[in-house]
């Protein structure tokens, strides 16, 4: 998109328009939701993750990129967490545990 046109104060022409000022916004609690990435935090969620394990749809998803199924995998994701955004970020996760534990 083209960067916005100085208004000329005019009211018809190319640039009609009254002539305003830029409001600053205020950043978005959406922007930064999720962000928490404290030590103690990601240390209780890994703690959770160790006693709990994977949810079935997890191990699912986890099953289908051992076997190459990349898009069936994020497909399956999508159904399960409402958007692909998720699911990508979901599947990046899960491939990155796949990595550590062929690591180890």
């Amino acid at each position: 998109m083209a960067a916005p046109v100085a208004k000329s104060g005019i009211a018809y022409g190319a640039n009609a328009g009254h002539i305003t000022a830029r409001r600053e916004e205020k950043p978005r609690a959406t922007n930064s939701k999720g962000n928490n990435h404290s030590k103690h935090n990601a240390f209780v969620r890994d703690l959770i993750r160790e006693v709990a394990g994977f949810a079935p749809y997890e191990r699912r998803i986890m099953e289908l990129l051992k076997n190459s199924r990349d898009k069936r995998a994020r497909k399956l994701g999508k159904k399960r967490l409402g958007t692909l955004r998720r699911s990508k970020k979901k599947i990046d996760e899960l491939s990155n545990v796949l990595a550590a534990s062929r690591r180890n």
